[in-house]
């Protein structure tokens, strides 16, 4: 299965010239914890950052910076970690782990932002598989009594 079965679709996004605290009342707004950066061209929205709430009160608010004046552009730093629409769920979740980022932007082929996968959204999808193998166990027991009693 391909990561684009699992990603949000619903991305909130904001160019680069927005403020820091037009950014925050985004992800108030749309309850989301990050924004993503994105360059419009046309109808494209091509990713270049993401801003997450912790990078707000880490690097702004801890360092008594006006949010008001500061443009999410000024927060973004490195190269954006993305993600193939058609990358398997096991390459994404390498992908986080190797990079150490918790929220990746969904790309389609022409490089355009499709969705957001994020370690809740795969947390989520992991959850009823990890539960029907914990009870494994207890099934296994079961059988072993009413076949062998």
């Amino acid at each position: 299965m391909s990561i684009s079965e699992f990603c949000s679709r619903h991305v909130v996004c904001a160019e680069r010239g927005t403020t820091i605290n037009e950014a925050a009342r985004l992800m108030r707004q749309h309850h989301v914890g990050d924004v993503i950066i994105v360059d419009c061209v046309g109808v494209r929205r091509i990713p270049v950052g993401i801003v997450t709430d912790r990078d707000i009160v880490v690097e702004i608010v801890a360092a008594g910076l006006d949010a008001r004046a500061l443009k999410v552009d000024d927060l973004v730093d490195g190269p954006l970690v993305t993600v193939a629409e058609t990358a398997s769920y096991a390459e994404t979740v390498r992908l986080m782990s190797n990079k150490g980022v918790r929220r990746i932007p969904v790309l389609n082929a022409a490089g355009d932002l499709v969705g957001i996968i994020t370690l809740d959204d795969m947390l989520r999808q992991l959850a009823g598989p990890l539960a029907q193998l914990g009870e494994l166990t207890n099934r296994g027991r079961q059988h072993e009594t009413r076949t062998r009693a």
